[in-house]
């Protein structure tokens, strides 16, 4: 028989020796090299992304995905009707309608409407069972375009950076085109092309101001209420939307 060696009086393994100090800063400093190379690379990359939109027709957006997933999770037909259109392409109602809707400070403001934010947290604050936002039409181009829907802090900043961003690149002409032409005006209907086709049976360069109003009144949730099957809550909108659209000054767009 072969002899086995004994271990009994075999000494015990060594601990590990910890990192000195001047090894641990080392690795810090490695680390936070990293780090500052992918914030940098991520702020070149929405940079140029969002520089690219400026000229280029937005193809598709991370709602219009989600969306889509949604409809094939609950066994429904797949639906996502959108057509980009040009600025002069659109009706010049479909602006003012939706300026007195959704942000009537728009041509002033850099992206933020402070007022409004501090009288949506206060009145939400109150446990109010209807949300009321305080986004203005930058802050909604900037999450329609570019980001998810969520309710998260996380993506609530990146909501402010991309408004910083578009604010910053982009004419305001150019910011209300991309907002027209991807946000939901429906159940699977993105922008006003499809929205005046859907429900309108004509191209949006044809939107009347009644037509505007209409679609803007509903929105503030575009999958509750209905263009087409109106009640009493949109009818009311579209008509108080459509008297203050006749007083609102010609807008002249940079």
């Amino acid at each position: 028989m072969k002899n086995i060696p004994k271990t009994e009086n075999a000494a015990p393994p060594k601990p590990e020796k910890p990192l000195s100090k001047k090894e641990s800063n080392k690795w810090h400093k490695r680390l936070g090299r990293i780090v500052l190379r992918i914030l940098v690379w991520l702020l070149v990359l929405s940079n140029v992304w969002v520089i690219l939109y400026r000229w280029l027709p937005v193809p598709f957006t991370p709602l219009m995905a989600i969306r889509l997933w949604e409809q094939y999770a609950d066994g429904k037909k797949l639906k996502c009707e959108y057509s980009w259109q040009a600025w002069d392409d659109i009706s010049k109602e479909m602006p003012r309608a939706v300026i007195i809707s959704e942000d009537q400070k728009f041509l002033m403001h850099y992206g933020f409407d402070v007022e409004a934010i501090s009288k949506a947290i206060k009145r939400n604050s109150k446990g109010r069972r209807r949300v009321v936002g305080g986004s203005t039409i930058s802050q909604q181009t900037a999450k329609n375009a570019f980001l998810f829907p969520s309710r998260t802090y996380f993506r609530k900043g990146l909501e402010a950076y991309f408004t910083v961003l578009i604010e910053l690149w982009w004419p305001k002409s150019r910011i209300m085109q991309v907002y027209l032409n991807v946000i939901e005006m429906g159940d699977g209907i993105y922008g006003c092309e499809a929205a005046s086709k859907s429900y309108f049976h004509h191209s949006a360069v044809k939107v009347k101001a009644s037509e505007a109003a209409s679609i803007a009144a509903v929105l503030p949730n575009p999958r509750k209420y209905k263009v087409n099957k109106p009640g009493p809550y949109v009818k009311y909108r579209q008509q108080v939307i459509q008297r203050r659209m006749s007083k609102l000054p010609t807008i002249i767009w940079d």
